[in-house]
């Protein structure tokens, strides 16, 4: 202020002494003057730094949603998880038994901006692939989610055996994920089916995981071999039915529930690392704010300075 009005009361005082000047005609616009410049670059700092605070206010926003969600479905998730726990005591996690056809489920989410979650469940994919591969054996994909399909089928169009996009679209229940389920396992032949998911520790933490749901034909085979599921044996059957019958409906049951638990911990997982990502994204929108006003108030300060040093020298030079 006081810096204002020192240059209006020098501009008062040198007004007697400036005659005006004929104007001529210039190939160079106003806008193009040193002034000109000057306000131009002031504009374009301030454009910016609004433009900075709109984004940090769609990160917050982004933020606040995705802890709304992350509640709804964290109970959900954390209820689901004694579903597949009685089947992976009967039956086992059998992640390293050797079959000839792999089928891979591959779980991510349909939208992005929630850090590495997608391209963590393809890596482990493609690394399953390569581990299983052979000259008898066959790997193949099925595929939920937008992002691993967009990711998966540069390389392994040929594998695709089935994919599904939007299933979160609205919130999902046990009936949803059972006609998922049957789908793919009328379509899909199978002797293990591998289901790659992150599994939901915390907002910041999630933990890749892989399930092994094995066709009943391999149970059975695990079985009497007293594989890696000869345990079955010590269990007491009742009623009429022999066991190779009895064990036609426990794995498609085991995948259902593992189906759906994955599916809720993947969704759980993809709000807490959108959260995190959101709120990392508005604290560097804060900081980039921060600095814009302190390049702004410079490129102001020096035009004051500059205008005010042309305005004494002109005053010297009349003196003189």
């Amino acid at each position: 202020m006081a810096m204002a009005a020192a240059l209006r009361r020098e501009g008062k005082r040198l007004a007697p002494f400036i005659s005006p000047l004929p104007i001529r005609s210039s190939p160079i616009s106003p806008d193009q003057t040193l002034n000109g410049f000057r306000s131009i670059s002031t504009q374009i700092v301030r454009n910016r730094m609004k433009s900075v605070k709109n984004i940090q206010k769609i990160t917050e926003a982004m933020k606040m949603v995705a802890a709304s969600k992350l509640r709804a479905v964290q109970t959900r998730a954390e209820n689901s998880r004694g579903l597949w726990q009685p089947f992976t005591v009967l039956l086992g996690d059998a992640t390293s038994v050797d079959v000839k056809k792999n089928v891979i489920v591959t779980v991510s989410s349909d939208k992005g901006l929630c850090g590495g979650i997608n391209s963590t469940s393809v890596k482990i994919s493609r690394a399953l692939s390569k581990l299983n591969a052979g000259p008898d054996k066959e790997t193949k994909y099925v595929i939920l989610g937008e992002k691993a399909k967009a990711q998966l089928i540069r390389d392994s169009k040929q594998d695709i055996l089935l994919s599904l996009t939007e299933l979160q679209k609205n919130p999902l229940n046990y009936t949803q994920v059972s006609v998922l389920v049957d789908d793919i396992l009328k379509n899909v032949e199978f002797d293990a089916l591998r289901i790659v998911f992150n599994k939901f520790h915390s907002v910041v933490q999630f933990y890749p995981t892989v399930s092994t749901v094995l066709s009943p034909e391999i149970v059975e085979r695990e079985t009497e071999s007293g594989g890696m599921l000869g345990e079955l044996d010590s269990y007491e059957i009742e009623g009429g039915d022999s066991k190779s019958e009895i064990l036609q409906n426990p794995p498609e049951f085991q995948f259902s529930c593992v189906m759906f638990n994955a599916v809720l911990e993947n969704a759980c997982s993809e709000q807490g690392t959108r959260m995190s990502a959101m709120d990392s994204s508005s604290r560097n929108a804060g900081d980039m704010l921060d600095r814009l006003t302190l390049t702004y108030n410079r490129t102001r300060q020096a035009s004051i300075t500059t205008e005010l040093i042309e305005i004494i020298s002109g005053a010297s030079a009349l003196e003189g």
